[in-house]
């Protein structure tokens, strides 16, 4: 058998001697819901009080303290802006390009702002607890529509519009929609839920409940509802332990 040979090549090295960059580090949550009623995909923003960018909308964000853990400073900012009970939180993506934060030019050490993004997704039906804050002082604290989205601080846009996607690919390959949804609900508040974030033509209904059902998934409660003129809909939940069975494998929701 033939003798294999490591490489010799060398990795080329820097070509400049610039010194380490020094690095302050922040985290930035992007928080959706869905008012499937109305069918709008939400984001929650906050208006800045302070420079950079003083009276501009942004998500709600902060710089990580001294010991705390970013998670933490996640949860932190959350609490600080809504009180909700039921949250699906992680971790987004790192953004640290260069000129981010127009701090960076006005700081005589060069120090450099990092953003560790977050992405959220929250009940529409908590979602009204933002009120509650108005009497807290804070002010600035709004709902907006993903398709209506003002300019916002920073390189927030671009943070967004990751988020965005990161919820698409979760619908389409977790059951990240039933953190979200009422305990029970039907297969319609299902439907519109997806058809809200991904449009009317990722699916029919009758070919989502199709395959929704064959997952084995839902348990029907057998209880039913009545809404407006059609049939009365069954009311399910989503079966945690069912889906167990199914989590390390390739699925596909819609």
């Amino acid at each position: 058998m033939a003798e294999r040979r490591l490489s010799t090549r060398l990795v080329p090295g820097p070509t400049t001697s610039e010194p380490l960059a020094d690095f302050k580090v922040g985290v930035d949550n992007v928080i959706f819901s869905v008012d499937i009623d109305k069918r709008r995909l939400l984001v929650l923003l906050v208006m800045r009080q302070h420079d950079p960018f003083a009276g501009c909308w942004s998500l709600p964000g902060t710089l990580v303290r001294q010991g705390e853990a970013l998670e933490a400073a996640a949860y932190r900012v959350l609490s600080e802006k809504i009180r909700v009970r039921h949250l699906y939180l992680e971790q987004l993506y790192t953004f640290g390009g260069p000129g981010r934060d127009p701090r960076e030019s006005a700081d005589s050490f060069g120090v450099r702002y990092l953003s560790v993004s977050y992405f959220a997704l929250v009940r529409y039906a908590e979602t009204e607890s933002i009120a509650d804050f108005a009497t807290d002082g804070a002010i600035g604290i709004a709902w907006y529509p993903f398709d209506r989205l003002p300019q916002l601080a920073f390189d927030h846009d671009r943070i967004v519009q990751y988020g965005y996607q990161r919820l698409r690919n979760k619908l389409e390959y977790s059951p990240i929609a039933f953190d979200v949804l009422p305990e029970s609900f039907t297969l319609s508040d299902l439907y519109q839920l997806y058809t809200t974030v991904l449009g009317d033509n990722f699916s029919d209904y009758s070919n989502f409940r199709s395959r929704l059902l064959k997952l084995g998934i839902l348990l029907d409660t057998g209880v039913k509802v009545s809404r407006g003129a059609g049939r009365p809909a069954s009311l399910y939940q989503f079966d945690a332990v069912a889906f167990q069975k199914l989590e390390n494998k390739p699925l596909v929701f819609v």
